[in-house]
């Protein structure tokens, strides 16, 4: 951090977005059915369109983790660990991305806000060429498609039954 307290340029990206139910109903929906919104491709997962799981194991010490077949078998792929659960308040989550060396990691607090990229070189894979302000746009519009399937999913599950959220 810089001495004025802010991350330095390109270290985080920060996306709202409007869930219309409860924070224990976005919180919910958010880590038990990740599955069912997170989005199928390359971009967002490591299996791309192929089945298979996105899953956070609940409480601090949890994993949240991408499970899929591969010609040689199941595959899991670790893909964060729970540092803060406090349902329905906050979601902490030290993040690894799939090209991270086992030393690296980035911070995922949902709320969201995705920080920590200072610390990852600026040659790596992750930042694809990108530095400062442009990484931070490129994460930002990466989790806001994220977050929108989020609340597309919710809208839509409470459209199907009449407004309750529990299925």
């Amino acid at each position: 951090m810089s001495e004025d307290r802010r991350p330095p340029s390109g270290d985080q990206a920060t996306v709202s977005v409007f869930v219309a139910v409860a924070p224990a109903d976005a919180f919910d929906v958010f880590t038990r059915e990740t599955d069912l919104w997170w989005r199928r491709s390359f971009k967002y997962r490591l299996a791309g369109r192929r089945p298979g799981t996105l899953y956070f194991e609940p409480g601090v010490g949890g994993r949240l983790f991408e499970s899929f077949e591969t010609e040689s078998g199941t595959r899991v792929y670790e893909a964060g660990r729970v540092t803060v659960w406090d349902p329905p308040s906050r979601l902490v989550v030290n993040w690894r991305n799939s090209n991270f060396s086992p030393d690296e990691s980035t911070e995922l607090r949902v709320t969201v806000q995705h920080r920590g990229w200072a610390a990852l070189r600026p040659d790596h894979p992750a930042r694809h060429g990108l530095e400062g302000a442009a990484f931070s746009r490129m994460m930002g519009l990466w989790w806001s498609d994220l977050l929108t399937s989020m609340r597309e999913f919710v809208e839509r599950r409470s459209w199907e039954t009449g407004g309750a959220m529990n299925p």
